[in-house]
Order: structure tokens, then C-alpha cells, then sequence
């Protein structure tokens, strides 16, 4: 099976369109920073390392220092698909991903976003 061209390209590429997608809505780039740690345990230092080395979706989360334990909480539907029902590992990770940028972009409060126990 042909891998998914998204799994080549690199964080660097996309991470733009992330900050552009929140700061359309009134969001800031630290909120995405602060998912993106929440998301993969990167450290700010880290993640600026990430993008600098322009390292490919799948050695980011490859190299993510510990994935939260909480993102099988993110549910839904992104870019068609549900989320729950995607087997590729790396692409449920991306799309986690996507979908915490999509909850932050729709002005979602930050502690629902992160999961945070209620």
C-alpha cells in the first residue's frame, strides 16, 4: 500500500497554515505551541527545533517525546472521516492534531480542548 504523501511532508510546511487557521479566528500562535506541547510532550524549545530542522510528520511524532495519554479523548469527524474509525497510527496522530487546531479555531475554551478533567 502506497503511503500517504502527508507523512513525508514536513511539520515546518505545515505548521503555518495551523497558526494561520487560529489567528483567523482570533486565536494566537501560542494557543497552537500549547497544543501541539499538550499533544506530543514537546517542549517550546523542541518544537522551535522541530520546525527549524523541518523534520516530516512522521519523524515528528516518532521523535514526540511522550504523546498525551488523554488524546484518545479527541473525537469526531476531520476532513471527512471520523477520527475513532482511522487504523494508521501516524494518520490518527495527524489528524488529532488537526482536529485539536479545528476545536481552537472554533473557539473552543482551551481547557476542553487539553482534555482537562472536568
Amino acid at each position: 500500500m502506497e503511503e500517504h504523501r502527508i507523512y513525508s511532508m514536513s511539520f515546518a510546511s505545515v505548521y503555518p497554515l495551523y497558526i494561520a487557521k487560529a489567528e483567523r479566528k482570533g486565536r494566537t500562535w501560542e494557543e497552537v505551541d500549547e497544543v501541539i506541547r499538550w499533544l506530543t510532550g514537546y517542549s517550546q524549545k523542541q518544537v522551535d527545533e522541530a520546525i527549524a530542522s523541518e523534520v516530516d510528520f512522521s519523524g515528528f511524532f516518532d521523535q514526540a517525546p511522550k504523546l498525551n495519554a488523554a488524546r484518545d479523548q479527541i473525537k469526531g469527524v476531520i476532513c471527512g472521516v471520523r477520527i475513532e474509525e482511522i487504523e494508521e497510527p501516524l494518520m490518527r496522530e495527524i489528524r488529532y492534531l488537526d482536529k485539536l487546531i479545528d476545536e481552537l479555531a472554533k473557539g473552543k475554551a482551551m481547557e476542553k480542548i487539553l482534555r482537562a478533567p472536568g
